[in-house]
């Protein structure tokens, strides 16, 4: 029993821990993680070494105290072999960590060709966008300048065309028979004839029985027939009661006296008095105005 406490005594007062390791601090995180594992084997492998020499030295009589050196030294190579597997767990996620960190570098250098190809995008995009601006810009000019023609050009046609009227009015003065109103001749017969035979008059000079299309221009054959009866370019020939031009329209303003048109059959073109319109037998003599228009209207 003595030999135990001595040996045991011994094992206590004998220093494990080599000098030069005895205050080390153990560094775990970062890139001490190396020195770290490196301290910890050293630290178990002096331990494991001390367990050794401790079986050999003579402080060791029994087998009590052997037995529980070799304890010792199984607890030294448990440890060791922890050491060994947490070495090679950390080298293992070490080296994740590595391929992850080299993944997201990899991922950062293509969001970065990606970012950069977007803003050379952006730029070609902006060099057209004022390029469209300038075009714009040149339409416009180009779009005001012809404006400023065109109203040119407007105001060079109503120059035209008054010089126009004034050229017809002086025409005029070297037509015998023929009076000018609103763009238009009009003539008026000295003879008589039925309504059929007065259009043929005017057909033969490239001309047609009056059209009245207005007030204005009732007022002006009251002007120039005075109080004598004329025909007009007006009919219902084709049928009773629905009264045509000679050129094919439809009656639309009307100058009838009152009663007229008395609806006799038999009366079917009407003739112009200063009072109004009457109808009458095609066949009956009348006087006759001519119209014939100098341009389109």
């Amino acid at each position: 029993m003595v030999a135990i406490y001595e040996s045991a005594d011994c094992v206590r007062d004998h220093n494990f821990l080599p000098e030069t390791n005895k205050h080390r601090p153990l560094q775990q995180t970062g890139n001490h993680i190396n020195l770290f594992v490196k301290n910890i084997s050293f630290q178990v492998f002096s331990h494991l070494t001390l367990c050794l020499w401790f079986l050999g030295c003579d402080c060791v009589k029994n087998r009590s105290s052997r037995a529980a050196a070799v304890c010792l030294v199984l607890m030294c190579v448990l440890l060791l072999t922890a050491v060994i597997v947490l070495c090679v767990h950390i080298h293992t996620k070490n080296t994740n960590y590595t391929k992850e960190t080299q993944q997201l570098l990899t991922k950062i250098t293509n969001l970065t060709e990606e970012r950069d190809q977007l803003l050379t995008k952006i730029t070609n995009f902006t060099k057209e966008r004022d390029q469209l601006l300038t075009k714009n810009i040149n339409l416009t000019n180009e779009r005001d300048g012809l404006s400023t023609k065109n109203d040119n050009l407007t105001k060079q046609t109503q120059q035209f065309n008054q010089e126009r009227n004034e050229l017809v009015k002086t025409e005029l003065l070297f037509t015998d028979g023929w009076s000018y109103y609103n763009l238009s001749l009009y003539f008026i017969s000295s003879e008589w004839k039925s309504w059929t035979e007065s259009r043929r008059y005017c057909t033969e000079r490239g001309a047609d029985l009056i059209i009245i299309n207005n007030r204005e221009e009732q007022n002006f054959v009251n002007s120039i027939a005075g109080s004598t009866l004329v025909w007009i370019g007006l009919t219902d020939s084709d049928e009773e009661g629905r009264w045509k031009w000679v050129d094919g329209s439809n009656m639309i303003s009307s100058f009838w006296w009152s009663g007229e048109p008395s609806g006799y059959r038999g009366k079917n073109c009407a003739v112009s008095y200063p009072s109004g319109w009457y109808d009458n037998q095609c066949n009956t003599a009348y006087k006759w105005i001519c119209e014939k228009n100098c341009v389109e209207r």
